[in-house]
């Protein structure tokens, strides 16, 4: 298994991480490095290998492949160490709902080991942090999702972790939870704590200081999300508003001065070959198969259009190597 030499900077370090599970290949050399207080997401679809990497990370499985360093230790040798250095949350909250808000703080600082005479101190500030004090009482069963939510991230650094691991955990939740969780997020990144988060919405992912895009267990792009922005979408991206979007799909598509086109919202995004023959050629394509455009202009590319582009360039290469190789 390859060394990494441990930075100071660096929270978390991985080379060539890989991980399978008999003739599948979750993870697939994955290779990146996590600043000290920066708050790094790995963005893709579900199955992509994003949860398979951070059970890595966390000790939580035995890589096949590759190496990696948490809080300076080795992610093989020194698993116990580093379950010490971390602070875990899945996207299942992993709460008791039988015991109250107070009951699910105490038994998590039990587990943690947290010494007795500064478990009152660390409850209150959970309380505090997580807006819960006039529900310390409630049965946690009881609580709304972004409760919840909010609770398990207490829970999750009640012993004052450095690195905080955080799995899909907005998952199922509402967005105004999910913008009151990133507030939380914010807050624990600016005292100084290094947070790795996996996600699938993009929304998310723009909060990120740097993000991972992973998809098929392969990295396929690395950056901030203005770098990725500008790094992997050269071509006018057009925003076509009109009746039946799904339908309108096959139609824009099958234009050569469009190289490709995917949903958005209630219309579609078209990224152009050649943006001014796809102003003229969109609308009376799709006039001629009884879909008037009722608008369309070019727009800043978002997030979403890069993420769609990369999957989009991956799997025609993955396409193309499969040909050749025949």
């Amino acid at each position: 298994m390859n060394t990494i030499m441990e930075t100071p900077a660096r929270a978390i370090e991985v080379r060539d991480l890989e991980m399978t599970f008999g003739s599948f290949r979750a993870v697939a050399g994955v290779s990146f490095a996590v600043r000290r207080g920066e708050i790094f997401g790995l963005l893709g679809p579900n199955g992509a290998g994003k949860s398979t990497t951070i059970r890595m990370l966390c000790g939580l499985l035995v890589p096949t492949g590759g190496s990696g360093r948490v809080a300076g230790l080795d992610i093989v040798r020194d698993t116990e160490r580093i379950r010490a250095r971390i602070g875990y949350m899945s996207q299942r909250f992993s709460l008791y709902d039988e015991l109250t808000v107070e009951e699910n703080i105490e038994f998590f600082s039990g587990i943690q080991g947290l010494p007795r005479a500064r478990r009152a101190a660390r409850r209150d500030w959970v309380l505090e942090m997580a807006g819960l004090q006039e529900h310390r009482r409630t049965r946690t069963a009881d609580l709304s999702g972004g409760w919840k939510q909010r609770l398990a991230l207490g829970c999750a650094v009640l012993h004052e972790p450095p690195i905080l691991f955080l799995d899909e955990p907005t998952s199922g939740v509402d967005p105004n939870s999910r913008r009151r969780f990133w507030d939380l997020i914010y807050g624990l990144a600016a005292s100084g704590v290094t947070v790795l988060v996996t996600t699938h919405h993009m929304e998310e992912a723009e909060y990120c200081d740097r993000l991972g895009v992973i998809y098929r267990g392969e990295l396929v792009a690395l950056g901030t999300p203005g770098e990725l922005k500008s790094a992997h979408l050269h071509e006018a991206v057009l925003e076509i508003v009109c009746p039946r979007p799904q339908d309108a799909i096959s139609v824009v598509e099958a234009l050569p001065s469009v190289r490709e086109v995917s949903l958005h919202g209630g219309g579609l995004h078209a990224v152009a070959r050649d943006a001014a023959a796809a102003l003229r050629e969109i609308p009376a394509a799709l006039a001629a198969a009884g879909m008037a455009v009722s608008r369309i202009e070019r727009v800043t590319p978002s997030l979403e259009d890069v993420f769609v582009s990369l999957i989009e360039t991956h799997d025609r290469a993955a396409g193309a190597s499969r040909e050749v190789a025949r």
